[in-house]
């Protein structure tokens, strides 16, 4: 396969790829032709050559048990480009998506209608990490020995006692009338950390065990990247059942794969985990054993100095290394006190397990944050390491080496290295241990049987080139197609970069976007996202905006991240018609809003991560060592996929139409500006502001006809 260009038309493809078994390609024609069977059973169906092409290159890649890297520009129908070909020939087939939401609608919409299609007799099944499934045994013991912080939450476990007699799935997100992010929910599910497993009073009634069951059985099996890379580390999700006979392993929203694998590839401890154990060993030890020990004050000890870890730190939203902190920091003396206080519950906890299994499964839980505590504390910088802290992560989640033979920009030289660094969040502290490249982890992972191995996105390349996004994962980069939208990006949209802002770094930076922002979003009439890099972006913006439209008398309502959940903003935005949404990272993908209710898409700069991240840190000296540009080799291949996604959220369909305002000046004025821009879609390009209010202009007339 070659890497192609995201120009690249179909004649052209089909002379440079391999081409899917001649009957194959036959069936594909007529499932995906203006007559086919994909028109007969999808109203509103239309063939869309991109479409075929994907489905021949994923086609091919199944016959092969090859690889295959996708990006297809929105619009082109990826999800049936993969699934036909998955139902008809990719055998036992598990799909992971970016969210858990594509996740649902893969299962309740999209896989049902290509079924129906195909009428082939393909079963499904959806599999989810164990939070997501209610537990029986901690169901009764919340009954009994429940926290609850208010009436409300007492109303709420009503609730799921009857959701629990009549549900088939146990799947939390059935019962809409307890929010999934409630905090009932801790208290009647259960954790890798906390599941009895097969010593559970109700493990035969098990949902958890019940969903693994069909998963094992079905041909094909939805999850999502979280839970996909959990178990490939921690074998706990049932996934690692599955793989050993799966032939065909699709990633959608693949962009994300490599932020996720990083997450589970190296290894967290969280302040939280070790409140959790305290409090459970308490309540079990109180139960099992009550006058055996003093367990009470056992757990008051290690909740105080669980607690006493976070009090070393004045601030939240903190992300610092190990070696920045310095050795005199309070948090390492704290974290000896929290050894020892961990130390003594495990002690206890080895005299009296043998009464009950769920002392027991404390007893082990306790091992586990104690190995995860001390490798944190041990791990030992390389000599002459002074930015970040870099260790070696652990055995066994490191491979021998990238496979593949391409060591793409990471090389092999820092090859199990990984970075010590510390997050703070208001009320809790996790310490990370994170590999420098998963490129070698990961590839040992894909070995094994021969499989299918299928990346697609809408955003994976620069400019038609997959080498960045190769690199990070190990794979090979020619091993790659890029297919253009269907959509007129030069009828249906204008991309507009205001002239005499200043630099994104200048103080009162947000303020001159906004000044910006209002002759734009009074002509759109509201109906517009601002996209932002920072939180602190956000509140300025919302704070800005809510003064100004009250001024102006503008009645456009403002939606503002935090304000509450992400489905409900945009729920209330695509129905109010007329709403600005304010908000950061979690808008800028993953969101679909079609028609007029979006507009205008205004980001206020280029997204470049922040270079005092700790992990980005460490991999930007590691490239300067090798004697690369980190900017050019990391950073800005980077931030061109993220500002890819953000710019994605403009057009939707054939008949939207929209202004996508970039309120950074380095995409015209800097030499790397032009690589960024021509990695988008084809916009209509603009620095002058009459040409936005006309193009408003037309676009009104035009709906008004």
């Amino acid at each position: 396969m070659t890497n192609s260009n995201a120009s690249l038309d179909a004649a052209t493809a089909d002379s440079i790829l391999p081409q899917p078994a001649p009957q194959h390609a036959s069936e594909l024609e007529t499932i995906f032709g203006a007559d086919g069977l994909l028109a007969r059973t999808i109203d509103g169906y239309r063939p869309r050559p991109a479409q075929l092409q994907m489905a021949r290159a994923v086609s091919a890649a199944l016959a092969t048990h090859d690889t295959l890297i996708a990006e297809a520009g929105t619009g082109t129908g990826k999800t049936y480009a993969y699934l036909v070909p998955a139902m008809l020939w990719g055998g036992k087939t598990i799909i992971s998506t970016g969210t858990k939401h594509l996740q649902d609608q893969l299962f309740a919409r999209d896989i049902p209608t290509v079924r129906e299609a195909l009428a082939v007799p393909v079963s499904v099944a959806v599999l989810k990490g164990r939070a997501n499934y209610l537990c029986h045994y901690y169901l009764e013991r919340a009954e009994h020995e429940g926290r609850f912080g208010s009436r409300h939450e007492i109303a709420q476990l009503r609730e799921i006692v009857q959701f629990a007699k009549l549900t088939r799935s146990g799947d939390k997100a059935e019962l809409a009338s307890v929010p999934e992010n409630a905090p009932i929910w801790s208290q009647v599910t259960s954790t890798r950390d906390s599941c009895l497993g097969a010593d559970c009073p109700r493990y035969k009634d098990c949902f958890v065990m019940q969903a693994r069951k069909e998963a094992q059985q079905a041909d094909l099996v939805v999850v999502n990247h979280h839970l996909f890379f959990a178990d490939v580390m921690l074998r706990d999700t049932g996934i690692a059942e599955l793989l050993p006979s799966a032939n065909t392993i699709v990633f959608d929203e693949a962009h994300q794969l490599p932020e996720t694998a990083t997450l589970f590839f190296g290894q967290t401890l969280s302040t939280g985990q070790l409140l959790e154990l305290a409090r459970d060993t308490v309540a079990e030890g109180l139960v099992h054993a009550r006058d055996a020990a003093q367990w009470s004050a056992l757990g008051a000890a290690l909740e105080r100095a669980a607690r006493d870890v976070r009090l070393c730190f004045s601030q939240d939203a903190l992300r610092v290394s190990a070696a920045q902190l310095g050795e005199a920091h309070a948090l390492f003396e704290a974290l000896d006190k929290l050894e020892s206080a961990l130390l003594d519950l495990i002690a206890t906890l080895e005299a009296h397990a043998e009464r009950a299994e769920a002392l027991g499964a404390c007893l082990r839980r306790a091992i586990d944050l104690h190995r995860l505590l001390a490798q944190w504390q041990h791990a030992e910088p390389p000599a002459g390491e002074a930015v970040a802290s870099i260790g070696k992560a652990p055995a066994n989640a490191l491979g021998k080496g990238d496979e593949s033979g391409r060591g793409g920009e990471s090389g092999s030289a820092d090859e199990g290295a990984s970075v010590r660094w510390v997050e703070v969040f208001s009320h809790a502290v996790q310490l990370h241990l994170t590999p420098l490249s998963i490129a070698p982890i990961f590839a040992k992972q894909r070995g094994g049987a021969p499989r299918a191995w299928i990346f697609t996105s809408a955003t994976l390349s620069v400019k038609g080139n997959f080498t960045h996004y190769a690199a990070q994962l190990g794979l090979d980069a020619a091993k790659s197609i890029s297919l253009p939208s269907p959509f007129d990006y030069e009828a249906q949209s204008l991309l507009y970069v205001p002239r005499n802002l200043p630099a994104p770094s200048a103080l009162g930076f947000t303020d001159a976007v906004l000044e910006a922002a209002l002759p734009v979003l009074e002509v759109s009439g509201g109906r517009a996202f601002l996209l932002c890099t920072t939180l602190r972006a956000v509140k300025r913006a919302a704070e800005r905006l809510r003064d100004e439209f009250d001024r102006r008398g503008w009645s456009y309502p403002l939606l503002v991240q935090g304000d509450a959940s992400r489905t409900e903003l945009l729920d209330r935005f695509r129905a109010l018609g007329n709403a600005v949404l304010i908000g950061s990272q979690s808008f800028w993908e993953g969101v679909d809003v079609r028609g007029e209710a979006l507009s205008l898409v205004i980001i206020d700069k280029l997204p470049f991560a922040p270079p005092d991240d700790p992990v980005l840190a460490a991999r930007l000296d590691a490239l300067a060592r090798k004697g690369l540009s980190p900017f050019a080799v990391h950073q800005l291949p980077q931030a061109v996929i993220t500002l890819k996604q953000g710019a994605g959220r403009l057009i939707r369909s054939e008949s939207d139409r929209g202004v996508l305002m970039i309120c950074d000046a380095r995409l015209v004025e800097k030499p790397y500006g032009r690589r960024i821009w021509q990695s988008l879609p084809p916009f209509k390009r603009t620095r002058e502001l009459p040409t936005v209010l006309s193009f408003f202009e037309h676009v009104e007339a035009a709906g008004a006809q």
